[in-house]
């Protein structure tokens, strides 16, 4: 089974940005979400997957990726997509030997900005940039799936947060 280890985290000051690599602009779209998994259509640049991916809360999920033909994945978001796009900018941060994924979200979630580093196992030690906020990694309000139903125009009234980015206790 194709698993993926992620943890994610809120991003704490824009410190982050002076070490970025490269930037790429995603769009994605939910073609199904239910108790079990969520299927959606990812496009970057002229790229584009299929992703299937476990509803698992935590850092261990099931994960299937395919690529798809970009005008398949056009044709999918177009006509097939439930709720509206994430569009994001996805930035690459390297920090003590692993890329980070800085992710900028736009439209209605702008202004959220998550962390984001895969791991070979759950129990992988990090070294934590200074840039680092909160652990969302269990709180599914900051899952994708979530912020196409609640973005975070919503979700940061609900955590009264009213302006700049938040992410410290």
């Amino acid at each position: 089974m194709a698993v993926e280890v992620e943890r994610k985290f809120r991003v704490a000051g824009a410190g982050w940005r002076d070490a970025v690599t490269r930037s790429s602009l995603l769009r994605q779209g939910y073609l199904a979400q239910n108790d079990t998994c969520s299927v959606r259509v990812r496009v970057v640049d002229d790229r584009a997957w299929l992703n299937i991916k476990g509803a698992v809360l935590g850092a261990v999920r099931p994960e299937y990726e395919y690529a798809l033909p970009p005008r398949d994945a056009a044709e999918m978001l177009h006509s097939l997509r439930v709720g509206p796009m994430i569009e994001k900018w996805r930035h690459i941060v390297p920090f003590a030997g692993h890329d980070w994924e800085v992710d900028e979200f736009l439209g209605d979630n702008a202004g959220l900005v998550i962390a984001e580093i895969e791991l070979d196992a759950v129990d992988e030690a990090i070294a934590r940039p200074p840039w680092l906020g909160i652990e969302v990694t269990d709180d599914r309000r900051f899952y994708n799936s979530s912020l196409v139903m609640q973005p975070w125009s919503q979700l940061r009234m609900i955590l009264g947060e009213r302006n700049g980015p938040g992410g410290t206790p």
